[in-house]
């Protein structure tokens, strides 16, 4: 299967059964900013079934984050792009996964933490940072809090912040459930400096404290 310049957005029905995707939920808000255009936040969240249910702790993860993660990159950023009008659009990002509660928290974390899925997130929303992430092992019906930040420059200070992913039935004790977010603008009315203009500030300080 050659995905490299096929949108998934339309019937993607030999990917969902390749990969065991139960359904993709995807979620836009609008933050409004008095006399600027709103900061658009959007996440892109696919269920699948766990690959790795029934095995032990030993097993070898790679050959199904190989096969599952590049394909889960490629869905939620073509759901994100959509979203918020191309890469060119993004300026924060992040991502998460939340695993049932017949996995691991590893399964999770095989599928958003390696580079099957990482560079092709930052490749297709046009990054150079890393991106900041979420993992957990829940039961459905949970919320988890993704975290974001700039794209390009991860010390960019006001580009730190959160979005709520609701996950209404997701995921089932058997499955995964893997989200990438991102975010068109920083955090409304940001204005705490920047890391990298920071004075140095060192335990110093606490020498010459005005309460």
């Amino acid at each position: 299967m050659d995905l490299s310049a096929r949108s998934t957005l339309h019937a993607p029905g030999d990917i969902a059964e390749g990969i065991g995707l139960r359904k993709i939920i995807s979620a836009v808000e609008e933050v409004a900013r008095p006399g600027e255009a709103p900061i658009k936040r959007a996440s892109a969240t696919a269920v699948i079934a766990n690959p790795w249910v029934g095995t032990d702790t030993a097993t070898d993860l790679a050959p199904e984050t190989e096969r599952i993660a590049p394909v889960l990159a490629k869905l939620l950023t073509d759901r994100l792009l959509h979203s918020l009008g191309g890469a060119a659009h993004v300026e924060a990002f992040g991502k998460a996964a939340v695993v049932g509660t017949r996995g691991e928290i590893e399964h999770a974390g095989a599928l958003i933490h390696t580079a099957y899925f990482g560079n092709l997130v930052r490749e297709a929303l046009e990054g150079t940072s890393i991106l900041c992430f979420a993992d957990s092992r829940a039961d459905a019906g949970e919320s988890l809090r993704v975290p974001l930040w700039h794209k390009s420059t991860a010390a960019t200070r006001s580009h730190y912040q959160t979005l709520d992913v609701s996950l209404a039935d997701a995921p089932h004790p058997g499955e995964i459930a893997v989200i990438a977010a991102a975010s068109t603008g920083p955090r409304p009315f940001s204005r705490l400096g920047d890391r990298t203009t920071d004075r140095p500030v060192t335990s110093e300080i606490l020498k010459e404290l005005t309460l």
